[in-house]
């Protein structure tokens, strides 16, 4: 027996125009007619009021506007169809049944009319069958004042609400009750327990009675910030409400007046004894959790559970790694154990993240009889979570929590906890593993870490002896830090007053200037980081951008070093914001540290913000908690600038797949809609023509019988497609409208994922014509970074008055393996040239003229000695930054040409490295690439003429060193992309390949030198180059 057919999928595959629809009216009358895919959910309205008039009922309907329509759409769920321009093809019920409703609004109303009917006892449709004037005209008038009214009180201040909706009951008084500021003699105090909302814990205090509340409500906020430690607040932010009642206290009556119910004592409740308000500093005590049990724990029988947690501030262990027990594998392991950290409650720094690992333990084979060596166990891992150990209001966590696990990539152990994960638990819960955990309630009130103005302002001081720096005649003098007890102390002596001065020798100072001067390495050994500590306030006055250094080394696990590198900060210079970028990484997550690093990117012009927003958008992930510096910098700037926004939207919603950051991501997504209403409609209509482009995409791809060019420009003719795919502002360019589809224009590319290739006319220019490439199926976020770079490396050339007429074409993720990628006019690909010159595949790999034939063929005379210099120029940005960046699959179908003579290259799949490998042979075997017949056209086609050659190696160095000088620049912002998740950019293995490549550590003679090695190697091996090429030619040949 087949299968049963549900739903209406097949019935939106087809090409008929015509679908019968069912449509069930609000007055119970049922209709049934066909209509157009193509029409709008306005005009199908229009045909059923039409269809509706014959009908019985018919009168009882009321404007068409007072109703919506309703289905259920694909994914099973009600939904209404508000917007009214869309197409009945974009809907796609999932039944051929749509429901009309009364707009929301309406049905309030008819609730609240039901609801009112039912209070009084009388039906107000009696009072409408009486069609008398007076009776509406009275009806109207009260509810117009009685709703007036109801405006006047939600503008209402807060006493006067108060006093409308919960009057207070007073006792009589016979006279005014005298002032609160002149109070009888030896007034009885009475005792008030006090309990703030959403708090469990409570405590006494004793008032006058003839006290106004104000004055209770003022001591019980000086009780909260003693006992928790909280920021003082304002009485103006609370009131008082009686325990178990909507009764509250307020005004300017004295307690004892107020009718409140007391439970009678001969003698007054005592006193709680007096909390514990001593700092989490002050807890000497080592910290540890409870790990209780697992949950939809999925291995093999046989093996055992394990778990690891670790504590980390950003990159560093703060102490040794814990590991649980084994327990047998099942769904719901039990270990029920505590686990307890090297490391004092104290020295928690503020960014604690405690990282678990949950893996399982296999025995490996025995040894042979005979042998002493234990049976090894391999281990498996499973999944990973993180936690923030504070939560984000300051306070320690307490309490169970249930982490939802992520699922582990790493083979081995070393690798198993991944600090620089999210601290997000997996939305998935009900697939995902889960770990119950329990943080103790290490004291009976909550625990805040100390805020930094009180840390940084202790009450007394207690000093050891300054440093003094001597350089020849001067003497600097710089503060040190003790620990005194739990008073962290610190304060700048003068030399005279103190004849114990710690000197810095010249040695030292020499050898701190090289540890500075080493920008290849973030590794250091004790004694550099001693030193490196020792003279901290001499790199904050005299090498301020190497604070990354002095961060790196920071024992984040000693209180007393925190307060002083924070210290420190405050006074720290402000960096060069390109310089600061390195700060966003997630080796530096103290809030301090990020705000500094904020307070520098706010230098950036608008243009330098989008020219670093993919990676101020990726380390978006490190940060530990929703409301951030970096995300009120990004909206504050992208409410301040439309492109910004433009590509901020995008960047943040080409991710919104991502379960790790889709909560993020989406509530920035919505706070920048709400800044901005108007450009909603903007990003609707660019969304709408994507999720078009995709279907086309899918159907090109999917189609059961092969789909021929002619088939795809008939689906774009479609009505719907064609409204949806014209009339836009293009997501690549905000700046470009996309005004009518030339359909002719119009193809897919015969490469794996069937790119769409879209063409616009320009209303502007008559004759000209824009294109797009659509994308689905492959990562995107490569090729726009390594885009990125090469257009930052054509404006460090530009700012150093090197012009090398680069190329770096627009590309945009959009979705999840799709986006968009500009079309670069008038252009071809070598292979093309190549294969069009030549009679064979196999030879035409190695015709050196073929280049320079077109072109010839594309520039007269007068114009040649322009191109070649345009090919001149453009070659040699392309061979510096291809070496730079390690890209890889280099072959003759993804570098062009265009008419004018510009090179450039497409397609970067491979970056840093990672070249092609086949049968284990490396396929690239050249820096990068520089044929023969690449210096033929140089040469202008003359073999002796080594003056231009000469030129283009000129023009290869210069452009080389300006990126070396900027090499820093490159590394942060590679480094920052490790976020990303990119497969090729994942650990420091890959971008130690661009430190290597940009020679870091080196002076600028040594890394010259080297790339001249290089330049000769590319010449030298080119042959190599031509043998890829023509294997490559011959696999994509399709000529008979």
């Amino acid at each position: 027996m087949p299968p049963g057919k549900y739903g209406m999928q097949e019935e939106w595959e087809k090409e008929d125009q015509q679908i019968t629809m069912d449509f069930l009216l609000p007055t119970g009358i049922f209709l049934k007619f066909p209509v157009s895919r193509n029409d709008t959910i306005k005009s199908i309205k229009k045909m059923v009021w039409k269809n509706a008039r014959s009908e019985a009922l018919y009168s009882a309907l009321d404007d068409p506007d007072g109703y919506v329509f309703t289905c259920i759409n694909q994914t099973a769920e009600r939904e209404e169809l508000e917007e009214e321009s869309r197409r009945l093809s974009d809907v796609r019920p999932f039944m051929c049944v749509l429901k009309l409703v009364a707009r929301e609004g309406d049905r309030v109303e008819k609730l609240t009319n039901t609801q009112i009917s039912q209070l009084i006892g009388k039906g107000l449709h009696e009072f409408e069958a009486q069609k008398n004037h007076e009776v509406n005209e009275f009806r109207t008038k009260m509810r117009t004042f009685c709703e007036e009214k109801a405006q006047e009180r939600e503008s209402l201040p807060w006493q006067q609400w108060m006093e409308f909706s919960f009057p207070c009951e007073l006792e009589p008084c016979c006279a005014p009750p005298e002032s609160s500021s002149v109070k009888p003699k030896n007034s009885k105090k009475i005792f008030i327990q006090i309990k703030f909302e959403s708090c469990q814990e409570s405590f006494m205090l004793q008032q006058d009675p003839q006290d106004l509340p104000v004055a209770l409500m003022k001591s019980a906020l000086k009780k909260k910030a003693t006992v928790f430690r909280s920021v003082r607040q304002e009485p103006e932010d609370y009131t008082l409400q009686v325990n178990g009642r909507w009764e509250f206290i307020y005004g300017k009556h004295p307690l004892c007046q107020f009718k409140v119910s007391y439970c009678s004592r001969e003698e007054p409740p005592p006193l709680p004894l007096k909390k514990n308000t001593s700092s989490l500093w002050s807890i000497n005590e080592p910290f540890y959790i409870h790990l209780l049990q697992g949950s939809r724990v999925n291995a093999d029988e046989g093996m055992k559970l394990v778990v690891q947690a670790g504590l980390f501030h950003g990159s560093e262990l703060l102490c040794k790694v814990v590991t649980t027990s084994e327990v047998t594998v099942c769904s719901e392991p039990l270990w029920d154990q505590k686990l307890e950290f090297d490391i004092n409650v104290a020295d928690l720094p503020r960014m604690s993240r405690l990282c678990f690992a949950l893996y399982a333990v296999i025995e490996k084979a025995k040894k042979p009889r005979g042998t002493k060596k234990k049976n090894k166990k391999a281990d498996c891992p499973i999944a990973w979570v993180n936690t923030m150990v504070f939560d984000y209001k300051d306070q320690l966590k307490t309490g169970e929590f249930l982490l939802s696990t992520w699922p582990s990539v790493p083979d081995d152990k070393s690798d198993l906890l991944n600090p620089m994960g999210t601290v997000e638990k997996n939305p998935n819960i009900d697939s995902a593993a889960g770990l119950l955990i329990r943080f103790p309630n290490i004291r009976p009130h909550p625990l805040y870490y100390p805020p930094l103005d009180k840390v940084l302002t202790p009450p007394k001081y207690i000093l050891n002896p300054p440093v003094v720096f001597i350089y020849g005649q001067r003497k600097i003098l710089f503060p040190w830090l003790i620990q005194a007890k739990t008073v962290i102390c610190f304060r700048i002596y003068d030399m005279e007053k103190n004849g114990d001065a710690v000197y810095a020798t010249k040695d030292e100072y020499t050898k701190l200037k090289e540890i500075i001067d080493n920008k290849n390495s973030t590794e250091f050994f004790e004694d550099e980081k001693e030193l490196l500590w020792k003279l901290r306030t001499e790199v904050r006055d005299r090498y301020p951008e190497s604070l990354s250094k002095l961060l790196l080394i920071t024992k984040w696990n000693k209180r007393e070093d925190v307060v002083q590198m924070v210290s420190l900060l405050r006074h720290w210079p402000d960096l060069p914001a390109i310089s600061a970028l390195e700060l966003l990484d997630y080796s530096f997550p103290d809030p301090a540290v990020r705000s500094f690093t904020i307070r520098c990117l706010k230098k950036l012009s608008d243009d330098e913000l989008l020219q670093y927003l993919i990676q101020l958008v990726q380390v978006l992930k490190y940060e530990s908690y929703l409301d951030c510096d970096l995300t009120t910098f990004l909206l504050e700037r992208a409410l301040s600038n439309r492109r910004i926004g433009h590509f901020l939207f995008w960047h943040l919603r080409s991710e919104i797949h991502v379960a790790s950051v889709s909560l993020r991501f989406g509530l920035i997504l919505e706070a920048y809609c709400r800044g901005d209403i108007h450009h909603i409609k903007l990003l609707t209509k660019q969304n709408e023509a994507l999720g078009k482009m995709k279907a086309l995409s899918d159907i090109v791809k999917s189609g059961s019988q092969k789909m021929t060019v002619d088939d795809l420009k008939l689906c774009i003719r479609q009505e719907s497609y064609l409204d949806a795919l014209s009339d836009l502002y293009s997501p690549l360019n905000p700046s470009i409208f996309l005004a009518d589809i030339c359909v002719e224009k119009c193809r897919f590319m015969d490469s794996k994922m069937k790119p769409l290739w879209l063409m616009y006319l320009n209303p502007s220019l008559q004759g000209d014509m824009m294109g797009i490439i659509f994308k689905n199926g492959d990562d995107l976020r490569q090729d726009m970074l390594t885009l990125q770079m090469i257009q930052l490396m054509e404006n460090l050339w530009k700012t150093e008055g090197l012009d090398l007429r680069m190329i770096p074409y627009g590309c945009l993720s959009t979705g999840n393996k799709m986006g968009l990628i500009e079309v670069v006019k008038n252009s071809d690909t070598i292979a093309n040239i190549q294969r069009n010159s030549s009679n064979s595949a196999a030879t035409a790999a190695f015709n050196k003229d073929a280049l320079l034939n077109w072109l010839k063929s594309k520039n007269p005379e007068d114009k040649l000695e322009q191109a070649i210099e345009e090919f001149t120029l453009s070659c040699a940005g392309y061979c510096v930054a291809t070496y730079v960046l390690g890209i890889g699959d280099r072959h003759n179908d993804n570098i062009m040409i265009r008419e004018t003579g510009q090179l450039f290259h497409i397609d970067f799949g491979h970056f840093l490295g990672n070249f092609k490998r086949k049968l284990g042979i490396n396929r690239e075997r050249v820096p990068f690439i520089l044929t023969y017949d690449f210096v033929h056209v140089i040469q202008q086609g003359r073999t002796n003429n080594s003056e231009k050659f000469e030129r283009f190696r000129e023009y290869c160095e210069r452009a080389y060193k300006i990126l070396c000088r900027n090499g820093t620049l490159f590394v942060n912002l590679f480094t920052m992309m490790k976020a990303a998740g990119l497969p090729e950019l994942t650990s420091f293995k890959d971008i130690q390949y661009l430190k290597d490549s940009l020679a870091l550590g080196k002076s600028e003679d040594e890394a010259l030198k080297n790339f001249k090695v290089k330049f000769n190697e590319a010449l030298r091996e080119s042959w190599k180059t031509k043998v890829n090429w023509m294997m490559h030619s011959l696999a994509k040949d399709n000529r008979p």
